[in-house]
């Protein structure tokens, strides 16, 4: 019954969302602009509900010369491309609002699995065991509030594997409540691969 109404919630909540952050997502772009060159917002394909790809919306964080189609926290010295105002942007996710609009377009929902990048052919594979690629990807999940870039790949496609089998009103509210508690902890956030934060 609850995935019936999902997505109009998603839909709901995303728009007023939109509206009444936009004054705070237009000081951020003015941030991003003057702080580094290059566009406000970065671009990127990512894999959808069914594996369908998409292109995913964010706030500009690194320079605009960082390998764009590899995951942040397997790069070897990340920090070194992360522009001035990223480093903020990324620890409070505030570089995540412009995703607002995928959920408004249908690309994605308030909660689920994070969108994988499209060559993330491991995570995609693995999530394939769990039916976690056949339901829409989510601004937050199980897996970003259980430990995020933390988490070994085989345990995050559980985690999504879980919430896909076990998709409810109440564990969404459960979900977004303990998303506001990680963002304000920053917890979660790995920059640069293993080798490098050694």
């Amino acid at each position: 019954m609850y995935l019936h109404i999902k997505r109009a919630i998603d839909f709901t909540l995303s728009l007023l969302a939109l509206i009444v952050l936009s004054p705070l997502m237009l000081a951020l772009a003015l941030v991003v602009k003057l702080t580094s060159p290059g566009p406000v917002l970065f671009k990127q394909k990512r894999v959808g509900i069914h594996k369908k790809h998409f292109v995913i919306y964010k706030f500009r964080t690194m320079r605009t010369d960082a390998p764009g189609d590899k995951a942040t926290h397997l790069l070897n010295d990340a920090k070194s491309y992360i522009t001035p105002a990223g480093a903020f942007l990324r620890k409070s996710s505030l570089d995540e609002l412009p995703q607002l609009v995928n959920i408004i377009r249908g690309d994605m929902a308030i909660v689920g699995p994070r969108p994988a990048l499209w060559n993330q052919y491991d995570l995609i594979a693995e999530r394939d065991k769990y039916g976690a690629n056949d339901v829409l990807p989510g601004l937050t999940g199980l897996a970003q509030v259980d430990g995020r870039d933390e988490l070994p790949i085989p345990e995050k496609a559980r985690r999504d594997g879980y919430y896909a089998n076990h998709i409810s009103f109440g564990l969404d509210v459960k979900l977004i409540l303990r998303t506001f508690i990680s963002v304000i902890r920053f917890e979660g956030v790995v920059e640069g691969a293993k080798e490098d934060r050694k």
